[in-house]
């Protein structure tokens, strides 16, 4: 009986099961996506009921469709968008709020007032983020002093916080395993990545009870069993996303990166046992953690990419289909002199500006929707150098990238990125890397795989792609992008 891997991959705009064959192949998959709730300014929120009849009816289909049986999945792994935060009563699992969205800004002004207090070192010290609204320790804290009753339930034990991976495994196993795992933990700033554990004086400063939180795990650990989908499966890979995709890029050496194009844009570089303290205003996380043994990384975090592509799609109406923006670009000059920041929710690395707001800037009487949809792949990649710079500067050159997500496919993108950066970038055969690291976790866990090596083995490269444009012309396109820039920050 062919044995497979199953992969639930929830992200910040859809739900996915993706299936692999043990060779890490993509077999087949299912996508559905929901509604975002923008209840005001700043503000993005999802159903909770949304995500989570998603990721069964996407499951559920997925076995359908291939006609695989529960008997032939040989483990389940999780990988979802990071720092959504969700908290729900432990007797019913119903949440006593919406999850409020990564990308939600509305405790900036909280994040200024613990800026100004002094609290930055100290939360840096320890969780190797900075403050920002973007972490889920504010968000924790907005729903026990905004949502009526829930403080005292929180105080009482009556409730349970969970990141996304939290809440869909709590779920799926009855309320039997309310679990996360180091990468998830690490981005709640709350959790001591040095000591590995949920910090006392944080709890304490954000007046947040440890009776909420999940029990912390390795990224590849037995999570649970679920019988949801007809059989008992056993869960056994959870990280989050951009850290999911780094194991599924097998960046599992010092120096090697991964940059994943999804609705945001997550830069991440392995860092090996040490924590690497960035003096550029980048994340020092968890990249993943295998048998109690912490491998970190350090990351670099876009708010908005694909989700411009999705703006110039949706909001505006200029192109159709994001598969259009390819022709676009290709048939659009460079030089045009358009600068598209889309700092719709504020800007993230390395400038951490929660005010910032987006803008278009050289528009004439020459410019139409080719340049503007041009620009609009063109700021991602700027954004991206953004980053390696930052990272460089940090003390890590960066030679090659691996590139994956939704945007990867586009070929006119990933050559302007190379470009762009002056690097080699590669993209591998299955761009699907945040599912395909999750499904490496649980086979890791599963005895499917018996070592790193054996997964670094599996990796296979679809495209390589080298710089072509002058430094001259680099620099220039530079210049214009980092004036852009600085015409939108507040701070």
């Amino acid at each position: 009986m062919e044995k497979y891997l199953l992969s639930i991959d929830q992200g910040t705009t859809s739900s996915r099961a993706i299936l692999f064959n043990l060779q890490g192949e993509l077999v087949d998959s299912i996508q559905q996506e929901f509604t975002q709730h923008y209840p005001e300014n700043g503000w993005v929120e999802h159903n909770p009921d949304d995500i989570l009849s998603t990721v069964i009816s996407t499951t559920k289909t997925l076995l359908a469709q291939t006609k695989i049986s529960p008997e032939q999945v040989a483990s389940i792994g999780i990988c979802n968008q990071r720092e959504t935060t969700l908290v729900w009563h432990r007797e019913t699992g119903k949440p006593i709020y919406n999850a409020i969205v990564w990308q939600d800004r509305r405790t900036a002004d909280y994040c200024t007032e613990l800026v100004n207090a002094g609290h930055g070192e100290l939360i840096t010290e320890k969780t190797g983020l900075l403050i920002d609204p973007y972490f889920s320790a504010t968000k924790i804290k907005w729903i026990l002093d905004n949502v009526e009753g829930a403080r005292d339930l929180a105080e009482q034990g009556q409730l349970a916080f969970g990141t996304v991976d939290t809440f869909i495994l709590w779920h799926l196993t009855q309320g039997r395993s309310h679990l996360t795992d180091a990468t998830n933990a690490s981005r709640t700033m709350l959790y001591n990545i040095h000591q590995g554990c949920w910090d006392e004086a944080l709890l304490a400063l954000m007046d947040i009870p440890v009776s909420l939180l999940p029990e912390v795990c390795d990224s590849a650990f037995d999570f649970g069993e679920t019988n949801v989908f007809g059989g008992s499966i056993a869960i056994q890979g959870i990280a989050g996303d951009q850290q999911a995709a780094l194991f599924g890029q097998t960046c599992f050496s010092p120096g090697t990166a991964k940059s994943t194009y999804g609705t945001g844009c997550f830069l991440m570089v392995n860092t090996g046992e040490e924590a690497l303290k960035s003096n550029n205003r980048l994340l020092t996380t968890i990249g993943y953690q295998i048998n109690g043994q912490v491998h970190y990384a350090l990351e670099g975090s876009i708010f908005v990419a694909g989700a411009a592509i999705q703006w110039l799609r949706d909001g505006v109406n200029m192109v159709g289909s994001a598969k259009e923006t390819e022709a676009i670009a290709t048939n659009t000059s460079v030089d045009s002199g358009i600068y598209f920041v889309p700092a719709f929710t504020g800007l993230g690395a390395p400038y951490w500006d929660p005010e910032a707001r987006g803008a278009i800037f050289g528009l004439t009487r020459a410019t139409g929707i080719n340049e503007i949809v041009s620009a609009g792949l063109q700021s991602v990649c700027y954004q991206t150098d953004d980053l390696t710079q930052a990272i460089a500067k940090d003390g890590i050159q960066i030679q090659q990238m691996r590139v994956d997500g939704g945007m990867a496919a586009n070929n006119w993108f990933i050559q302007f990125l190379a470009d762009i950066l002056n690097v080699q970038i590669d993209r591998p055969k299955t761009v699907e890397t945040s599912a395909l690291g999750a499904a490496y976790l649980a086979g890791l866990q599963a005895g499917v795989y018996d070592s790193l090596e054996h997964i670094q083995s599996l990796w296979q490269s679809d495209t390589q792609l080298t710089p072509q444009m002058s430094q001259s012309q680099r620099e220039k396109l530079l210049h214009g992008w980092q004036d852009a820039v600085a015409r939108v920050l507040k701070k």
